[in-house]
């Protein structure tokens, strides 16, 4: 095996137990994106509340996706990808 192989096996291994901590956590890392999202939003006093709402969806649908990986769950659009 050679270095990439080895590399590709343990972002592998990383990535499962990255979907694991997603699914135990998911409404804990929900309401951290919220409350993150809130103080920025809040610091910004409201001038970037349209890019904070677009980026706060993004990350809760990519913990979705992350979260559901260890169901087996396949992606069925490219967005799912």
């Amino acid at each position: 095996m050679g270095l990439m192989d080895n590399l590709k096996a343990k972002a592998g291994q990383m990535k499962g137990k990255a979907g694991g901590f997603a699914q135990q956590h998911e409404a804990r890392i929900e309401r951290g994106l919220e409350k993150a999202a809130k103080t920025v939003d809040t610091r910004t006093k409201g001038k970037y509340s349209a890019k904070i709402e677009t980026g706060t969806g993004k990350a809760k649908d990519a913990l979705n996706r992350l979260s559901r990986m260890d169901d087996g769950h396949k992606p069925t659009s490219k967005r799912d990808t």
